[in-house]
């Protein structure tokens, strides 16, 4: 399957939808939080709300993701969905275990929890590449 017919999916055309203003949303609200809150800053109700609000796009990501995976109604590309999902999650697994064993044994910098979403996403890019080698399809392509 070619990348130009899973765009055509419309179950990938409202995943996108979907996760563009979520994005939008992420970025401003970083920049946001990062102009508005001192680094190190007292945890008041304001400096908790407004670093918190990046988190609430993380959890838009994760429903758009979920939400591709009910709507799509290929199975084989949902299949190829979940091969990325299982990836991500056993790089991001492996990542974190091995870094944290590093940080335990030695003065290796401490890797920051909110890191964790953003491996992950990058072990999609790996899966997709799994999926390309393996099946000679990647899943979403938009």
């Amino acid at each position: 399957m070619s990348c130009g017919t899973s765009v055509k999916n419309p179950a990938y055309r409202r995943y996108t939808r979907r996760m563009m203003p979520l994005s939008l949303l992420y970025v401003g609200a970083i920049m946001l939080a990062s102009w508005l809150v001192p680094d190190r800053d007292q945890a008041n109700a304001t400096a908790i709300a407004l670093a918190l609000l990046p988190g609430l796009a993380v959890l838009g990501w994760i429903w758009a993701m979920a939400r591709l995976l009910i709507e799509l109604d290929d199975e084989y590309l949902r299949v190829l969905e979940v091969r990325k999902f299982l990836v991500a999650t056993g790089v991001t697994l492996a990542v974190c275990s091995v870094w944290g064993l590093l940080e335990i044994y030695t003065d290796l910098p401490r890797l920051p929890v909110f890191l964790v979403f953003p491996l992950w996403a990058m072990g999609l890019f790996v899966g997709m590449l799994v999926n390309r080698i393996t099946q000679g399809a990647s899943g979403n392509c938009a």
